[in-house]
This record gives structure tokens, sequence and C-alpha cells, in this order.
């Protein structure tokens, strides 16, 4: 199936309201997908015969630029049999002045792999992803202050009396 071909299925499946747009400018094609339908979604491709999304080979979390202070995550899929491949993004605006983390649906249950994927997202940038079976820090201590990859993340000058450049 095509890109197109995707995005029709999808819709008709859904209704127009779970496709937020398309970005067709860089080297994959990505469908932009309302944050609520990403965990359907997902697992209409996977299930679906016509696509058979069958791999999720990565997943990764975006902080956009300070004025929208936005937060993303994209999804990389793969059909090994039809030899396809497909980006699917999701975003949202957060409130930077609130004390909760910036949260999405987590689609551990349809893609294994994105275990370890929302695991390093929720580590480097904060970001929750409801139902995760295990949702904990992966690359940094357990204490670790702040989120590194956020645009507004200010280091600490000493880590446990270490001092950090």
């Amino acid at each position: 199936m095509m890109f197109n071909d995707i995005k029709l299925l999808l819709i008709q499946k859904f209704g127009e309201a779970v496709i937020a747009g398309e970005e067709t400018g860089g080297l994959q094609p990505a469908l932009l997908i309302n944050p609520d339908d990403i965990d359907r979604v997902c697992l209409e491709l996977r299930n679906n015969p016509k696509t058979y999304f069958d791999f999720l080979s990565s997943i990764s979390g975006l902080h956009y630029n300070d004025e929208t202070n936005r937060y993303g995550v994209v999804y990389h899929l793969a059909s090994i049999p039809y030899k396809t491949q497909l980006t699917l993004k999701i975003s949202k605006p957060h409130d930077r002045e609130s004390d909760q983390l910036p949260e999405f649906k987590s689609i551990t249950a349809i893609y294994r792999t994105a275990d370890w994927h929302e695991r390093e997202a929720y580590d480097l940038l904060g970001i929750f992803f409801t139902n995760h079976p295990d949702l904990r820090r992966i690359l940094l201590p357990d204490d670790w202050d702040g989120f590194p990859l956020r645009k507004d993340y200010k280091a600490a000058e000493h880590y446990k009396g270490i001092k950090i450049d």
C-alpha cells in the first residue's frame, strides 16, 4: 500500500479527525496522527492484512522550540513482508509551568519494542507514557534531576560530588 492508500484506509476506519496532517517534504512522508488515536492506529496498521506493519523500529521523543513548548513522539514502522516503511508523528502543547509531565499513550501492548524506546523518551525528555508496564529511567541514574534533552534543561554543576563540565 502506498502512503495515500494508508491515509485513506485510516480515515475510512476512524474518521477524518484521526489524521492531523501530513509531512511529505522529507526523505520519508509522515502522517501526523491525533495523539489520542495513536494506539488504535498502530493496532490497525499492525493487524490489517493490507498493511501489516509488523515491526516498530524506533520511537523518538521530541521537545520542539521554546515558543510552542510542544512535545512529540515519532514512530517508525515497517512491514517486513511488504517491504514498506511508514512514519507516524504525534504532538501536543504542554504548559511549561505545570508540574505534570507531557503525556501520551503507550503502545507497548501493540509493539514490544516500544518498551525501551518509551523509557528512553521518558528518561531524557520527561515524556510520560500512560499504561506503560514499567516506566522508569533506563539510561540515567534514578536520582538524576531533570530531563537533559529538553530545550529548557539546566544541568547541575555537580553530581554526587563530581564536577560536570
